[in-house]
């Protein structure tokens, strides 16, 4: 009886079947589009309604010094799922296409699938793009690319802020909308679908990803989520302060205004743009708490390591500014909770620990090692970031010996323009050389830039020696991944061409002429004038510099006959001349 007894023990030890299960952890990755601290937990905004997000921070740790990569949804995705930092993989902006810069990265899924995994998933995880190779099962079909499902879109657009001119991006609205959550669609068929993943029995160990797109723009969202926030109880972002520019250089002065928050002012929507922001959490929120039930209920709570992340924040105000890409906290910082359950992870055999809190800075590049690590998997060689494993075993760093010294920095869009996020303070480098430093446990707001102030040179100095030593250089999109602008086709010569209203600043489009002949432009002036810049000979193309709102008018240069127009919009595009020109 004891040699049997002996045996057994000596078969746990070399098993390690007392510590953790046999089976490989599943995982469950969730990632919500543009949201901020404005959740209850981390207490971004007095007015939030989000007891789902509670109630998973309850049961897990809360980074609550967490910060993307990059503050704009493609480079901070890529950085995610590839584990690449954009200094070193190129990738620093919304235009630019991954698998471009990176055509043979191993993204998170694919490497889980490597080792085993069946990974699938629903929703926006990258930009606008599956990567269909990369997974075993996607909602809706990964053939389409297209990662998100259809939502109840209003009929007539704008609804409550008017368009101030071509610059503005389409989707800046808001609405409360008169449907039923399974009449809006959208997260509520990512949720749904994920929902039935996480009820069903698995083969393999799972890695499931679920996009929930809210709250990112337009803020539509059925109106009983709206109800909850009265527009006349509205209140101001907490770190909202007049003037707060004064101390700012003029790189972030820039960054800061780009009309968004003046429009949105000058049209009385400030309140109603907070109120529906607040709607649209409420409900990702409640799509979130679909996706906790069905894996509560289901075979896989207690097997299932579950992440939640956003790709960065969003600022409402806060130093005059209206979107994401700055380099300050309100943007940078996001909401990342991890909770493992107990006898899973090899890397943490006691799991997390319910409730607990993390200060250390932490940074979105590091969920790809981490969750390497957690399941078991061999690391891959080109991560850029540290494993947040030993913050999850020790979140306050209390253990002797412990000392998380990793930089935690976000690349803005500029190559040598980024923020390096500390526990005591924050430092912001613009390319130019302008700098900010701000002290945010006394000052969470980042309302006085310390630069100038001596009392900070230790710490000025500190965070400047952390600054990247290697930028990247930037690359311009393809002209074949641009999108197109719409061919405005002249059937007789009564059609009428608008006039240029050239408003926001300049960029290339690219007019590519699919005629057998060549091609005369003219720019269409704002009092209906033509103005000649040349030819496109055929079967070539040409970049113009332009403006958003201005008007290109194509003709043929023997018969001089008008054949269309095209009329930019907000962004770089491809202008496509037809062979036939109607």
């Amino acid at each position: 009886m004891k040699v049997a007894s002996l045996f057994l023990a000596l078969a746990l030890s070399f098993t390690g079947a007392s510590t953790f299960a046999a089976e490989q952890p599943n995982v469950l990755f969730i990632a919500m589009d543009d949201l901020n601290d404005w959740i209850g937990c981390m207490g971004g905004h007095p007015q939030t309604i989000t007891p789902n997000l509670d109630r998973l921070a309850a049961s897990g740790i809360l980074f609550t010094n967490a910060h993307c990569t990059a503050p704009a949804c493609n480079p901070s995705r890529s950085a995610i799922f590839s584990g690449r930092a954009p200094n070193q993989s190129g990738m620093y902006d919304n235009r630019q296409q991954m698998r471009e810069l990176l055509p043979d990265a191993t993204l998170l899924p694919q490497r889980f699938r490597d080792h085993g995994y069946h990974a699938s998933g629903s929703g926006k995880m990258l930009h606008y793009f599956i990567d269909a190779p990369s997974w075993d099962d996607y909602f809706p079909s990964p053939a389409t690319e297209n990662p998100i499902p259809d939502s109840f879109d209003p009929p007539n657009r704008p609804v409550s802020l008017p368009r101030g001119g071509r610059w503005q991006y389409i989707d800046t609205d808001w609405a409360a909308l008169d449907v039923s959550d399974e009449e809006f669609g959208g997260d509520w068929l990512v949720t749904k679908w994920i929902s039935e993943r996480l009820q069903e029995p698995h083969e393999k160990p799972f890695f499931l990803a679920c996009g929930i797109y809210r709250p990112h723009e337009p803020w539509f969202v059925p109106k009983k989520y709206f109800e909850p926030f009265p527009l006349e109880s509205i209140q101001l972002p907490l770190g909202y302060k007049e003037n707060d520019l004064d101390d700012v250089p003029p790189a972030g002065v820039r960054g800061a205004r780009n009309r968004y928050f003046e429009h949105i002012q000058s049209e009385g929507q400030w309140r109603q743009g907070i109120q529906a922001y607040l709607a649209s959490i409420h409900f990702a929120d409640a799509m979130l708490g679909r996706v906790l039930d069905a894996l509560q209920s289901g075979p896989h709570a207690k097997t299932t390591i579950v992440v939640l992340w956003s790709d960065h924040g969003w600022q409402l105000g806060e130093k005059e500014h209206w979107q994401k890409y700055t380099g300050w906290r309100g943007v940078t910082r996001v909401p990342l909770i991890v909770r493992v359950p107990a006898s899973i992870s090899p890397a943490l055999p006691d799991g997390t620990a319910a409730g607990e809190t993390c200060d250390e800075p932490a940074n979105l590049l590091s969920l790809y090692p981490t969750l390497l690590e957690l399941c078991g998997l061999p690391p891959q060689a080109d991560n850029d970031g540290p494993s947040l494993v030993p913050l999850l075993k020790d979140p306050q760093q209390s253990q002797p010996g412990a000392s998380w010294t990793h930089p935690c920095i976000t690349f803005l869009a500029e190559p040598g323009s980024y923020s390096i996020s500390g526990r005591s303070h924050r430092y912001i480098h613009y390319a130019d050389g302008g700098e900010e430093l701000y002290d945010i446990v006394n000052d969470p707001f980042e309302w006085d830039n310390l630069v100038a102030d001596g009392s900070s040179n230790e710490e000025l100095v500190r965070l400047r020696s952390l600054a990247p030593k290697q930028f990247a250089e930037r690359v311009a999109p393809s002209v074949a991944s641009l999108i197109a602008l719409p061919w405005q086709s002249l059937q007789n010569e009564n059609d009428a061409i608008p006039r240029s209203k050239p408003d926001g600043n300049p960029f290339d489009i690219y007019l590519i002429n699919q005629r057998t002949t060549a091609v005369e432009v003219f720019k269409i002036d704002p009092d209906g004038k033509r103005q000649p810049f040349g030819q496109v000979q055929a079967g070539q193309q040409k970049p113009q510099r332009t403006r958003p709102g201005e008007v290109w008018m194509i003709a043929d240069p023997d018969s001089k006959q008008e054949l269309g127009y095209f009329q930019v919009d907000d962004r770089t595009a491809r202008a496509i001349i037809p062979a036939s020109s109607n």
